[in-house]
């Protein structure tokens, strides 16, 4: 009798994790606009966004459109930090520039997930008031797949 429980109980645990992996394997890699139809600018919230967006796997794209500067808009670029602690101060002088302030146009900037370390993302300019001031900051950390 408990050999057939220890059975109904793994064959339940089995069933339950493949069905939590299959819909990650199955959508493979797909892009994400990051923050939508609002696309990369000042004063949103993308720390939401990435929870809305949640989960992100590995070779997930994520793309950041902006215009490029002409005189009249503010410009942005994307910047990625491997330290925890300098992403949540904003410390952009410790951060790598990803894309510049024109690579946000068109098409926009593509960033494929490399790996399931967590990714910090935030825009740098003005030594990070955008960073600081206007939530232009996320994190997201991909799931295998």
């Amino acid at each position: 009798m408990k050999m057939i429980s220890a059975s109904v109980v793994a064959l339940a645990i089995a069933s339950t994790l493949l069905s939590m992996s299959v819909p990650l394997a199955a959508r493979l890699n797909k892009e994400f606009v990051v923050g939508g139809d609002q696309h990369w600018r000042f004063g949103y919230n993308y720390s939401d966004w990435a929870l809305r967006n949640f989960p992100f796997i590995d070779d997930d794209i994520l793309v950041f459109k902006y215009d490029p500067p002409n005189g009249t808009n503010t410009p942005y670029n994307v910047m990625s930090f491997d330290n925890p602690d300098d992403y949540l101060s904003c410390n952009v002088g410790k951060a790598k520039v990803l894309a510049n302030e024109t690579q946000g146009a068109d098409e926009g900037f593509k960033h494929r997930l490399p790996n399931t370390n967590i990714q910090y993302f935030a825009s740098g300019i003005n030594d990070g008031f955008q960073c600081k001031k206007g939530n232009m900051k996320f994190s997201v950390w991909p799931a295998p797949y």
